[in-house]
């Protein structure tokens, strides 16, 4: 399976450039044109890497680097028009993996896209084998979900990522902290509330009634609950 990338730029011949170019070597490539269409890909496109333009009309680039990472693992790399050196360390220090200026050397991008790759390393998975619950399958070799009629439900890479932690804890109370740790690798802060917006999106794919969940259970001042059996094999 070729590598997911998600370039988003206002710029329509940046992006025909790019895609081009990116298709060209291998990579399964989408676009987004501004914020809102970047927000939408990612509720339902499983994606390993974003090229994100800093200037958009619709949001600053960094804001939307800071927003992406407190909800994903995703790789990110900032394109931007200006070359100051303040602005690459800010995009780095919000969560971007890597910084590069305009005008663009394909084969320069090329680099820092495998490198970004590289050192997030593969897709991970934490056992062999289906897990099953009240009809669904988790697939971890190929990351895929299937609902009880057969359908496949695409997934984010950070959806994903959360029902896997779940699933592989069934019926035990898994606090933020810990949700944001297993995820994202730091605890969360007293105003984060990135895990409730993940978990938020994940009940809308799964739950009948994503208002009165049957599967992800709010624990009042403790974290969330998966509570069907989880079956493996």
């Amino acid at each position: 399976m070729s590598e997911h990338l998600l370039i988003v730029d206002d710029d329509e011949d940046i992006r025909e450039l790019f895609r081009t170019y990116l298709t060209g070597v291998g990579y399964t490539v989408s676009e987004a044109a501004d914020a809102a269409s970047l927000r939408s890909a990612l509720d339902t496109l499983a994606v390993d890497l974003i090229l994100l333009d800093q200037r958009l009309p619709d949001a600053d680039g960094l804001v939307l680097a800071r927003e992406i990472r407190a909800a994903s693992d995703v790789g990110i790399i900032i394109i931007t028009g200006f070359g100051q050196p303040v602005d690459r360390i800010v995009g780095l220090e919000l969560g971007a993996d890597d910084y590069i200026a305009k005008p663009i050397d394909l084969r320069e991008l090329l680099a820092r896209i495998r490198s970004v790759l590289r050192r997030r390393g593969p897709r991970q998975t934490d056992a062999p084998g289906k897990l099953h619950f009240e009809g669904w399958s988790l697939d971890p070799s190929s990351r895929t979900l299937t609902a009880p009629d057969g359908q496949t439900v695409e997934l984010t890479t950070g959806e994903y990522d959360l029902l896997n932690v779940f699933v592989r804890n069934p019926n035990r109370i898994l606090s933020r902290d810990e949700l944001m740790n297993a995820l994202h690798h730091r605890d969360a802060g007293p105003f984060d509330r990135a895990i409730d917006v993940q978990v938020g999106r994940l009940r809308r794919k799964i739950e009948s009634d994503p208002a009165k969940p049957d599967f992800i259970k709010s624990v009042r001042g403790a974290g969330y609950m998966f509570a069907p059996r989880v079956r493996q094999g």
